[in-house]
């Protein structure tokens, strides 16, 4: 799965001269926490929610209550926004758009072609391709077990689910209790609690969970 099946587009863009007050409304009544800025049909910044509620004038509280209001309401995008903005690629894969994520602790990267932004991938839209890929809005008997870290387990696995007549619907793969060991979530249709855990019992190492839902 790559970032250009999952990205939101077309995107919703500010410019750098809207006021912060004028760019808050918008956010708020587009439903969104964040927005590149674009000037000249150029990447210029990256504006949050949160650039938003913070901007505010220097010494407000010796100010009255009129002229905070009048230079909150002077102050641009462009004074609030982030100016070094990371972007990716509509080709790159979807994990390595959570890792940049993650190690560089933003929420959101637009996606660029050929130097134009056509997009943008947020923590909200990975969230949602994890909900599919751990099949949470698909009913199911839920399991997860701890396995051998060697070759052939999920295979092993999936021929038992299959010839007891269950269907995985769901896979993830995720690192065991030490390097010895892998712990696989997935979804099965077809099987109830009871059979999934005695197909499973004599082939993985420690069941840590059934349940249905």
């Amino acid at each position: 799965m790559l970032v250009g099946e999952r990205m939101s587009h077309p995107v919703l863009t500010i410019s750098p001269d809207l006021s912060a007050l004028d760019a808050q409304a918008f956010m708020r009544r587009e439903h969104i926490r964040r927005a590149p800025v674009i000037q000249d049909g150029k990447l210029v910044g990256i504006v949050t929610e949160g650039d938003l509620l913070n901007a505010s004038p220097t010494q407000a509280t010796l100010l009255s209550v009129w002229e905070i209001n009048y230079l909150v309401s002077k102050i641009k995008v462009s004074q609030v926004m982030s100016k070094k903005v990371m972007t990716i690629g509509e080709d790159t894969p979807i994990e390595e758009a959570a890792r940049v994520m993650i190690d560089n602790k933003i929420g959101g990267l637009p996606v660029t072609r050929d130097g134009k932004v056509v997009g943008i991938i947020t923590e909200t839209d990975l969230f949602k391709v994890m909900l599919e890929m751990m099949g949470a809005r698909q009913k199911g008997a839920r399991a997860s077990v701890l396995v051998p870290n060697v070759a052939g387990e999920i295979a092993e696995l999936s021929k038992a689910i299959f010839e007891a007549g269950g269907n995985i619907i769901a896979l993830g793969t995720f690192a065991g209790d030490d390097p010895s060991t892998a712990e696989l979530a997935f979804k099965v249709a077809g099987l109830d609690e009871a059979t999934l855990r005695a197909v499973l019992t004599p082939l993985v190492t420690q069941i840590k969970d059934i349940r249905t839902y």
